[in-house]
């Protein structure tokens, strides 16, 4: 659909090793890049935000981001749009106030709030509980892979396939393979 220009997507996945996708900040100037390289009318809305920071020369702060985010989603007449959070728990949790976690829960929840009708959120986590508290309500289809028996199976598979082929992990003697199989599956916890 999306190469059709019959839907748009832009997905961000949360990742605690990279400091450019730890941060709400980080989500939304990526969703607006994805988003504007996608439609015309979008790169409008993108364009009346650079001039208005002085072509680039004042940063936009982090509610400005989301104002003209907000703008980009409610374009009229555009195709759906489909947004991809993946990986939501990789985000900190720290004990700031706000931490980049709720920061990042707290517009999701407002985009939900909006009620744009040509939008489409995908949230994808553990199921901790901070981020269970604020989803839970906005959600309108919950789909749990954590315990299923598919979502297991796999990641043991993976973790045998690996084991089994890399050249050092091959040479080791068989108990060992199998107690690292073991500890590797009961440590995925789903994941």
């Amino acid at each position: 659909m999306r190469k059709l220009g019959k839907a748009s997507l832009a997905f961000f996945y949360c990742d605690f090793r990279d400091d450019k996708k730890k941060d709400c900040r980080e989500l939304l100037s990526s969703l607006l890049v994805q988003l504007c390289d996608q439609s015309d009318a979008y790169r409008n809305v993108i364009s009346k935000f650079y001039l208005a920071h002085r072509r680039g020369s004042q940063h936009p702060g982090d509610n400005a981001l989301q104002t003209c985010f907000t703008s980009i989603l409610q374009v009229s007449g555009q195709a759906p749009v489909f947004v991809v959070i993946d990986a939501l728990d990789e985000l900190p949790n720290t004990t700031g106030v706000p931490s980049p976690r709720d920061e990042v829960l707290d517009f999701v929840a407002q985009l939900v709030n909006l009620q744009i009708p040509n939008l489409h959120i995908c949230v994808t986590s553990r199921p901790e509980t901070d981020i269970q508290f604020i989803l839970d309500p906005l959600s309108f289809r919950s789909i749990s892979l954590h315990g299923e028996s598919g979502q297991i199976q796999d990641i043991v598979g993976y973790v045998k396939s690996v084991v089994n082929t890399n050249p050092t992990m091959r040479r080791w003697k068989v108990a060992d393979k199998d107690l690292v199989i073991e500890v590797l599956n009961k440590k995925a916890d789903g994941m």
